[in-house]
């Protein structure tokens, strides 16, 4: 592979159409949603091309990090979305010339951690995308500092961009989540039918999002609106 061209990645790693920003409910991320939209943007406004999230499972991340994708395809700009886990058997080479990109989502740090060879790569791919003025978006389930890298300037390097932490959804804002999703699926789903859903069926936002789109299909061959027997009769509950 010729020095400083990106390797070539499996073809399984693609974005979820639904990763955007018109269907995420931001809730209390109101604010990391925000900046990470006005990074991926044609003209970005942030004062950092780098912008670090973290939080725990399902509280966003990956959602977020597509969306960028998205955001920066519909503007002709370059973008890679890079989830750590599904590249990891192909070592640190992965990220060598993935500073050519406009944008670079680098899901899953985690991964990394205790990997001197992969913390190696990752601190001196940060530094070339630094160099370059190229947009950088992370994500991982802790803080910069409290990531246990074996590389120590590795940490406060990530930390010198833009920082935020997601929240998970209260269950308020889960049943909004699913108002929005019903919405933009062009369901009516009302509150009462929503919060049925959560109380009880499954409460893992990948779960409750499953539950939707059975629903979806069983109103649409049925041509019958969401109700609660309704939904009964269609998951078995």
């Amino acid at each position: 592979m010729p020095i400083g061209q990106p390797m070539q990645l499996p073809l399984s790693i693609k974005l979820n159409d639904e990763a955007t920003f018109t269907n995420f409910y931001a809730g209390p991320n109101a604010a990391a949603a925000s900046a990470v939209e006005a990074l991926s943007s044609a003209q970005p406004t942030l004062p950092d091309t780098c912008l670090y999230l973290w939080g725990p499972a399902q509280s966003g991340r990956s959602h977020l990090l597509q969306a960028a994708c998205h955001r920066m395809a519909e503007a002709d700009g370059l973008a890679m979305y890079l989830p750590l886990a599904e590249v990891q058997d192909l070592g640190p080479d992965v990220l060598e010339g993935m500073e050519q990109f406009d944008l670079l989502c680098l899901d899953q740090l985690d991964v990394l951690v205790g990997h001197a060879d992969w913390e190696e790569a990752l601190f001196h791919l940060y530094n070339r995308l630094r160099e370059q003025g190229s947009r950088l978006l992370m994500a991982a389930s802790a803080a910069p500092r409290a990531m246990a890298f074996s590389l120590p300037d590795l940490a406060s390097r990530l930390g010198w961009g833009l920082v935020f932490q997601l929240h998970p959804l209260s269950d308020e804002d889960k049943q909004r989540m699913l108002m929005l999703r019903a919405e933009l699926r062009g369901l009516q789903l009302g509150e009462d039918v929503a919060r049925y859903l959560l109380n009880r069926g499954a409460r893992g936002m990948g779960e409750l999002f499953q539950v939707l789109e059975q629903l979806d299909q069983a109103s649409l061959q049925a041509q019958h609106r969401l109700t609660i027997p309704f939904v009964k009769r269609v998951m078995g509950w």
